[in-house]
């Protein structure tokens, strides 16, 4: 059953909502899966063949052998569970409005900060302090 037009515009909100607030997990939630299938083959031909070196070289006595193989081994573990880096996008940065536009945030240049107190937790405390009225009074409008 489609959605209806109040929905779908519900939906693009709530996405450029999460676009907005965490950009990092809204590309996670939006990457496709996609040349997985080809990263977990070769990474299992990796382990495999890595398997059968350090198998080889343990049987004949020729460590160098089994070390590669070994590294080989671990080579494929580490492909199959990392993920590719990928070029982080920008995304819409700001506040939705209620028509569903992005407003860039008021004073939201960056400017160097100050340590307070020496990185000592009053300092981090206030900071967090800040951030909480800064969020609660974007939100009250």
């Amino acid at each position: 059953m489609p959605l209806s037009e109040y929905e779908q515009r519900v939906l693009e909100q709530m996405e450029r909502a999460l676009t907005s607030d965490d950009p990092r997990l809204a590309n996670t939630l939006q990457s496709t899966g996609r040349g997985n299938a080809l990263r977990y083959v070769l990474s299992g031909a990796g382990v495999v063949v890595g398997l059968l070196l350090l198998v080889v070289g343990a049987a004949t006595s020729q460590t160098w052998l089994g070390a590669i193989g070994f590294v080989l081994m671990f080579a494929g573990v580490v492909f199959a569970f990392l993920g590719p880096r990928k070029k982080q996008q920008d995304g819409p940065v700001g506040v939705v409005g209620e028509d569903g536009t992005v407003q860039p945030p008021e004073g939201k240049a960056r400017k160097p900060r100050k340590r307070q107190g020496g990185g000592r937790s009053g300092g981090f405390l206030a900071r967090l302090e800040e951030r909480w009225e800064n969020r609660r009074n974007q939100g009250g409008h």
